[in-house]
């Protein structure tokens, strides 16, 4: 065994979960990840399973080509290879090399089957780079921390064995796998901060500083075992903060500015999503902690968003899903998919539920328009929908979310929520219930 593929046998054996059950690499058709390919199939490390996943974004001519390296050399070397093609969703003023690593980053965890690692070929110098990166965008622990060996990944684990070994060394492994390896352009596209760096920067920082990889790096790890020690500090905190789904404020607000941030930013980091640079995080909890009662401030960064109601801090999308509509609703054969992610509505037996004799054949489903009444209960006052939700903490921003059930002009129903007296049965009858099926959380 040569001292290369030494390296990688310990690199794996220090890295993959002793769990694993199959290898996938994220084969992009470029030099690296065709190297780690080649030498992981000379490897066969454990015999676990290979087999290969390209990500297909549709941004560049040469996608064509890089398929085509792909097919070409998992064909030489017999491995099963999967092409999934993603659509790269751009908002104004957003970053698209970040769009594109998310959507790809989407897609690679849903092709990740249990006890499954996706291995990439980031090294050394990539490792590096993201360290400059993040400190000229002034990042903390966690950025500066730059990329994990090892994550939880979809239903098993995202693995990086090669951080701490240089790309020459890479390539020189998989030298027969990267000799037929596609060129990206965007490799060398000065408009991305990653290719500036790594085109201008780099070689000027390796001349003057020839260890600087191996130094970076390790600053890395150095900044990761910090994290690790604040997370674990973090942890008996969040425990105590935890609401159902959201954080306590009051628990929030008896925390020092420090730990507090600590500890929002482990939940943050819990629930898999890009942390917003300090300075827009410290302002989201100021603007939760000192919010009146009745106000519901959001901050939104990227996808995301902090929201605040009455006691408790809630991690949300920046743009909740309402419903699409309106729906006709043919009640007595189907059920209803409400789309966006809303679950879908159906019909069950109940006693003293709606009656089915006073219901047309066919129900609209539409979301609020705003003065919508009701009356829950044979003994209860005709109510606003709007108190009924205020009344049972239904979270402002998925109330366009909420099901509204017509018979023609007249409100029926509200999802499973409430049901218009006037068209149930009598408590004694048989009725229907409308059943919402895997909703959203709501309260």
């Amino acid at each position: 065994m040569t001292d290369s593929a030494a390296s990688l046998h310990a690199a794996l054996s220090a890295h993959l979960p002793v769990e694993c059950r199959g290898l996938i690499v994220a084969l992009s058709g470029g030099a690296d990840s065709s190297a780690l390919l080649t030498a992981l199939h000379a490897e066969r490390f454990r015999q676990l399973p290979l087999r290969a996943v390209h990500i297909d974004h549709g941004l560049q001519i040469q996608a064509a080509a890089f398929r085509a390296a792909c097919e070409a050399l998992c064909t030489r070397l017999e491995v099963p290879l999967r092409i999934i093609a993603v659509r790269v969703d751009v908002e104004a003023g957003a970053s698209l090399e970040a769009a594109a690593r998310e959507a790809r980053y989407a897609a690679l965890a849903a092709e990740v089957g249990p006890l499954e690692c996706l291995l990439t070929a980031h090294h050394r110098e990539d490792q590096a780079e993201t360290v400059l990166l993040q400190a000229l965008r002034g990042a903390g622990l966690k950025g500066m921390a730059a990329m994990p060996a090892c994550r939880v990944f979809g239903q098993g684990w995202h693995v990086r064995p090669l951080l701490e070994m240089p790309q020459s060394e890479l390539l020189e492994l998989g030298a027969s796998g990267a000799d037929s390896a596609c060129i990206d352009p965007m490799n060398t596209d000065m408009r991305f901060d990653r290719s500036f760096l790594r085109q201008q920067l780099w070689p000027l920082v390796a001349a003057r500083w020839p260890g600087a990889g191996a130094a970076l790096s390790r600053s890395a790890r150095h900044m990761a075992q910090a994290q690790e020690l604040m997370d674990q500090s973090a942890q008996p905190m969040l425990a105590r903060l935890r609401d159902g789904e959201a954080l306590s404020i009051t628990g929030l607000r008896v925390l020092s500015a420090a730990q507090r941030m600590n500890a929002v930013r482990l939940w943050l980091s819990q629930a898999e999503v890009e942390l917003p640079s300090t300075a827009r995080l410290e302002e989201a909890l100021r603007q939760v902690l000192n919010a009146d009662q009745d106000h519901v401030p959001a901050i939104v960064w990227n996808r995301h968003a902090l929201r605040r109601y009455r006691q408790r801090l809630f991690l949300t999308a920046a743009h909740p899903p309402h419903l699409q509509g309106p729906l006709s609703w043919t009640h007595s054969s189907a059920d209803l998919p409400l789309g966006n992610s809303l679950g879908s509505l159906c019909m069950v037996p109940q006693a003293g539920g709606l009656d089915a004799s006073r219901l047309p054949e066919s129900l609209v489903v539409r979301r609020r328009e705003g003065g919508e009444t009701l009356r829950p209960a044979p003994l209860a006052k005709t109510q606003t929908v709007q108190h009924l939700c205020q009344s049972l903490g239904i979270l402002p921003w998925m109330r366009d979310a909420l099901p509204f059930v017509f018979a023609g002009e007249e409100l029926v129903a509200v999802g499973d929520l409430w049901q218009e007296t006037r068209y149930c049965a009598a408590p004694a009858e048989s009725g229907l219930r409308i059943a919402w099926c895997q909703p959203p959380i709501i309260v």
